[in-house]
């Protein structure tokens, strides 16, 4: 029997806890703890009791847990209520649900727009008016 065009499904519980890389096509149900980097094409579900100390780059993540590390989707991010994350995102796709503690920077393009050049800047800091002075002589 052939798993050919199914995608795989796999889970990790809260008793795993892992040194290193994690590679994996299809999709990964991760609630342990990980110290090292997560890369896969497919889906990365973390538990709520998932502890990772690195970066993820994942077609789709869906966050919980508390995370210490970037991550970087091809396609969408999604952050659930309690989550810890301490790192910055990039995704085309992002949503945020409320309760979640985030710390870092976000870089959201689903249109893959670059970015508008800004005019170049003079070394002159802008000036700013004299307030007007009222009834001094």
């Amino acid at each position: 029997m052939s798993t050919t065009g199914n995608a795989s499904k796999n889970v990790m519980n809260s008793d795993v806890e892992i040194k290193g890389t994690i590679k994996f096509s299809g999709e990964l149900t991760f609630d342990g703890k990980l110290d090292g980097e997560i890369h896969t094409d497919g889906t990365l579900n973390l538990g709520d009791g998932a502890v990772i100390n690195g970066n993820i780059n994942a077609a789709n993540v869906v966050v919980r847990g508390k995370i210490n590390g970037n991550i970087n989707a091809k396609e969408k991010i999604e952050i659930k209520g309690k989550t810890e994350l301490f790192g910055d995102i990039r995704a085309t796709r992002l949503a945020i649900e409320e309760g979640v503690t985030f710390v870092g920077k976000t870089e959201v393009n689903p249109n893959k727009v670059s970015p508008i050049t800004p005019p170049p800047r003079t070394g002159e800091a802008p000036k700013i008016p004299e307030p007007a002075k009222l009834g001094v002589r």
